[in-house]
């Protein structure tokens, strides 16, 4: 695993709106095809050295193939077991509306037709995609699913996998605790458990990683502090931040990032366990 976190370039956002769009281009296939999870882990896309992909799906042949963000080839693969595979350039402006329409034709090819939510995919803004800014973000994204994998593992209890969403384009995995809340809505009482997410937003401004429990003790946790420049975030939603750019290009980054997510669940899961 590389240590380093590199830094993307100023125009980073150009791009990775671009691998957004196409990312949902991609969830309407396992929203179609995958066998449902009620957590709707169904959906979304793991990270591979090469990118993003959906997990396997079944085709009426009794085959398996899967639709991939390639970041090496820069291309939006639909392959299956048997190496039957279509390539789709992200690099030539195809809107969302205009990759998602060829996905669709792609898997199509292989014998399948679905009810696709098209409404997850349909915008006609043109779409830049910069190869060199890809390859940034596949090695930024395959060191922090490392650290997070590696994070994971140390937790005990149900803990979700790590995942993009392909809605929000962020990488994330959840800690559930034993706490259980409550509400009522209409007379009916539903219960939801505690969790802590730990998570990467490369979007914004500002990217940023993030850790925010659920219910969140604000008394409990805001005073303590926490490690390599993280802070408590109130505005808007409430969790923790750390700034991509805080670690990007450090030697260290991995650890430091490891270090961080350990101190927010140190600090966070007496909170969300039951007494």
């Amino acid at each position: 695993m590389s240590e380093i976190l590199p830094a993307l370039p100023e125009d980073w956002e150009t791009t990775r709106a671009t691998l957004h769009a196409y990312a949902q281009a991609i969830g309407v296939v396992p929203r179609a095809h995958a066998a449902a999870h009620p957590k709707w882990w169904h959906v979304s896309l793991t990270v591979q050295p090469d990118g993003l992909v959906t997990e396997d799906m079944a085709l009426p042949d009794g085959g398996t193939f899967n639709v991939r963000l390639d970041l090496k080839s820069h291309a939006v693969v639909v392959e299956a077991g048997d190496g039957r595979s279509t390539a789709l350039s992200m690099t030539e402006g195809a809107t969302g509306t205009q990759m998602g329409d060829r996905v669709i034709a792609a898997v199509a090819e292989l014998g399948l037709e679905g009810d696709y939510n098209r409404e997850k995919f349909e915008d006609e803004d043109p779409r830049e995609y910069d190869p060199a800014a890809g390859e940034a973000f596949l090695q930024a994204v395959n060191t922090v699913n490392e650290v997070f994998e590696q994070h994971r593992a140390s937790l005990s209890g149900d803990v979700g996998p790590v995942q993009l969403w392909p809605h929000g384009f962020d990488l994330a995995t959840e800690w559930f605790g034993t706490r259980v809340e409550k509400y009522e809505e209409e007379g009916q009482v539903t219960e939801y458990p505690s969790q802590l997410n730990l998570g990467f937003f490369p979007g914004s401004e500002r990217p940023y990683f993030y850790s925010n429990p659920w219910p969140f003790e604000g008394d409990k946790l805001t005073s303590e502090p926490l490690p390599h420049g993280a802070q408590w975030h109130t505005e808007d939603w409430e969790g923790s931040i750390l700034y991509y750019d805080q670690l990007q290009g450090d030697p260290d980054a991995a650890t430091k990032l490891a270090e961080y997510a350990r101190a927010v669940f140190d600090l966070a899961a007496p909170t969300l366990t039951a007494e």
